[in-house]
């Protein structure tokens, strides 16, 4: 199964949330220039400016895969090959 970048998937909830980019803006603190070339695809966010658009639009991050589908790895101990 093939998964959307996080920020097109950030962008598709803002634009389904519902909230003009003004008002967006009002509840999260995060400039409107920044905020519309986000939207564009010509920037990036800052985390913490993600992180404000998770808190205001109720979202989080869920994995798709979990620990037990993922192989054991061997770590080495630092200094050794």
């Amino acid at each position: 199964m093939t998964t959307q970048p996080l920020s097109k998937q950030i962008r598709a909830a803002i634009r389904n949330s519902g909230m003009t980019q003004y008002r967006l803006c009002q509840l999260s603190g995060i400039d409107k220039s920044a905020l519309s070339k986000f939207l564009a695809g010509k920037v990036g966010l800052t985390l913490a400016n993600i992180d404000e658009l998770g808190r205001v639009l109720g979202l989080q991050i869920v994995s798709e895969t979990t620990r037990a589908d993922k192989p054991a790895g061997k770590r080495k101990a630092k200094g050794t090959r």
